[in-house]
């Protein structure tokens, strides 16, 4: 078969020739690629020379090469286009890959090979980035239950493979059933106060469909952003009810069952490995280290934020004169803020244009503190007619990397935003950068401008710190490269990335009305940043009850007996104080990508974790004179380009001088 992914791309920085790549070239690459890499690391593990560096780890890293390839562009796919072939392979590959994986990481001969370096590592003569490459190898084939027993693991590769199959699953039932629910209505009148711009993409959406009148289309989070315009009580109780069923009712897309047995399987395996909790299992190789300190944080929030958001609550119902549900909370809070800080949202986004946005503001703030520069590819197509490719190189012309924007949702992407390396940078194998960025901001008709929200502004820039990560980092080995570092770090660049939105001479820069080109008014700007801070009661109390939910699936141990998906979560959100009925998790169990299908399990407190850096960052670069390419360059040399070489926390300390303190964060979530 003349398969374009069996050899590396010709295109520039290797960019996956997306326009020769069919549906039917995934299955056969993953195939030879899984045999490639077994063959490969069989010749490893049979050795008869003593072990050394070079001939098993750096071996080991030039390793699976074509599997690499085709894993990366098929698992961005998967989540960006996954069209009803793309499901099929989806669904067939995942327990293959968790069979390989078990394979190699379970395999007795690689282990002792690997535990006699790390034993010797010292007498080794290792650099830095080789030592530390070998201590988290070891790490985590420790973790993964490399020196148990041969039955010991034979079970834990069954646990494996059917969690593979049951997260594939879960992620296929919640897109299936978030597109079932979107919210059909007949008239424009029942969607009074969208700008014309989500008009369109409502009626875009519903054309798409062969449907008459709108669809409003669901995104990840429990809710919606139109909430906050939609005068009718009854059209937002709509959008609210589908955002909160999805995945819970009794259809062939309940993943109740689902989750369930991913939690219970989670738990096993937990126990086979050594730990209590699968929850143990996870911070164990973080940061945080224990779900102790975890709760330590968490725990500490959640009052303050519970009495934040329940004085927010009485002053919404003082303002609507009326109970104040969760699908009127938006609304209500949008009204506050127009009459506590003069600012009409819906006239704000008349100033975020995308593209603008794109470039005058997230470019702009990456020129300024980098020197990077960005010019679009349109000789370059991504996997889909939406997505953009720019090249990224140094202020002198240096390459740096591709950056790839897939701004626009659709019926075959999974909701929420992201970012994927479609290749990770690094020095031994000589690849290049290429990086994606996912949102799902809806589509407007052809001709009519693209306008964010305030929200969907944020998030480009977060996600953008993601790619800057990517871009920027370097690393000797693929295993430490890109953004291959803990789970609960992974956040701090993207959220650090995010204050340079209302920052304000970026805002002076992109903030320009799409029709009269005139600038936003100095005291709107000022107004904006001001009303952002209005509603961190709910915000921070939306969030911990999500993350204490997640802790608290995983923390149940394998002998605690769990039937009642609903019920768990109430006695849940009860026992920590954060089950306010107008203040919803940000994710329920039943659509919860994050930790049954997103691989945040046990990890959703990474959010708040890594702002405690964020904030501490923030606090930072206002002392230090804000945009300048000096606070940039350190910033880039001593966290981003760093990947995954070191530990992130040394690296921390030796830009910050100190340990994070915890005092900016209180400030900025009002709880201190």
């Amino acid at each position: 078969m003349d398969n374009p992914l069996f050899a590396p791309s010709p295109l520039p920085y290797g960019l996956p020739p997306f326009a020769d790549i069919e549906p039917e070239h995934y299955l056969p690459a993953f195939e030879r690629g899984f045999a490639e890499q077994r063959e490969e690391l069989e010749r490893i593990a049979s050795d008869p020379e003593a072990p050394g560096f070079e001939n098993t780890i750096a071996a080991w890293e030039r390793s699976g090469r074509l599997l690499e390839r085709v894993s990366r562009v098929f698992g961005n796919l998967s989540s960006s286009h996954a069209t009803g072939q793309i499901d099929e392979i989806d669904e067939r590959v995942a327990p293959l890959e968790a069979e390989h994986r078990d394979a190699i990481l379970l395999d007795a001969r690689l282990y002792a090979r690997v535990r006699q370096l790390h034993d010797d590592i010292d007498a080794l003569g290792l650099d830095e980035e080789q030592r530390y490459l070998l201590q988290r190898r070891y790490r985590n084939m420790t973790l993964a239950g490399a020196g148990l027993d041969a039955a010991t693991t034979e079970r834990l590769r069954a646990i494996n493979s059917r969690l593979s199959e049951l997260t594939t699953r879960f992620k296929r039932n919640l897109l299936d059933d978030g597109n079932d629910l979107a919210v059909h209505v007949a008239s424009a009148e029942e969607l009074d106060g969208l700008s014309p711009g989500e008009l369109s993409a409502a009626r875009s959406a519903a054309q798409e469909r062969g449907l008459e009148g709108y669809l409003v289309t669901l995104v990840l989070y429990t809710g919606h952003p139109w909430l906050a315009s939609l005068r009718s009580p009854t059209t937002r109780e709509r959008v609210m009810a589908a955002s909160r069923a999805r995945g819970s009712r009794d259809t062939a897309h309940d993943n109740r069952p689902v989750l369930l047995e991913i939690v219970r399987l989670r738990a096993e395996r937990a126990r086979l490995l050594g730990f209590d909790t699968h929850a143990g299992t996870v911070t164990a190789d973080e940061t945080a280290g224990t779900p102790e300190a975890v709760a330590g944080l968490l725990e500490r929030l959640a009052p303050a934020a519970a009495r934040n958001a329940a004085r927010e609550h009485a002053e919404l119902e003082a303002l609507a004169g009326a109970p104040v549900t969760a699908a009127d909370w938006a609304y209500y809070a949008d009204r506050v803020r127009a009459e506590r800080f003069a600012v009409d949202t819906s006239a704000m986004r008349d100033y975020f244009e995308a593209d603008r946005v794109l470039r005058d503001g997230v470019f702009f703030a990456a020129t300024g503190l980098y020197g990077i520069r960005f010019t679009e590819r349109h000789d370059l197509v991504g996997y889909h007619p939406d997505v953009r490719v720019f090249e990224v190189t140094e202020d002198d012309g240096t390459p740096v990397g591709l950056y790839l924007l897939d701004l626009y949702a659709r019926p075959t992407k999974r909701g929420g935003a992201w970012m994927n390396s479609l290749i990770q940078q690094n020095a031994l194998l000589d690849h290049p950068t290429v990086v994606v960025n996912n949102l799902n901001v809806p589509k407007p008709a052809e001709g009519e401008p693209t306008l964010l929200t305030l929200d969907e502004l944020t998030t480009l820039f977060h996600e953008f710190g993601h790619a800057l990560h990517g871009l920027f980092a370097r690393a000797t080995y693929p295993s430490l490269g890109g953004t291959n570092v803990y789970r609960d770090f992974v956040e701090f660049p993207s959220q650090v990335n995010e204050m340079w939105a209302l920052w304000p001479e970026v805002l002076a820069n992109y903030a320009v009305h799409h029709v009269t080109g005139e600038p936003m008014p100095t005291e709107l700007a000022e107004k904006v940043s001001a009303a952002r801070s209005y509603g961190e009661g709910f915000a921070t109390s939306e969030y911990l009850a999500a993350a204490l939910l997640d802790q608290a699936w995983h923390g149940i141990t394998a002998d605690d007996p769990v039937d009642d998906v609903e019920e768990f979560e109430r006695n849940a959100l009860a026992r920590v104080g954060l089950d306010h009925p107008a203040v919803p998790p940000r994710y329920s169990s039943t659509y919860f990508a994050h930790v049954f299908s997103g691989g945040y399990d046990a990890g959703y407190y990474s959010y708040i974790w890594s702002e405690v850096l964020d904030a501490d960052t923030v606090e930072w670069f206002r002392e230090s004179g804000g945009l300048t390419r000096e606070n940039g360059e350190r910033f880039r040399r001593l966290l981003l380009q760093t990947a995954g070489t070191r530990e992130p926390l040394d690296a921390y300390r030796e830009f910050r001088g100190r340990d994070a303190e915890i005092a900016p964060l209180l400030r900025r979530r009002g709880l201190d």
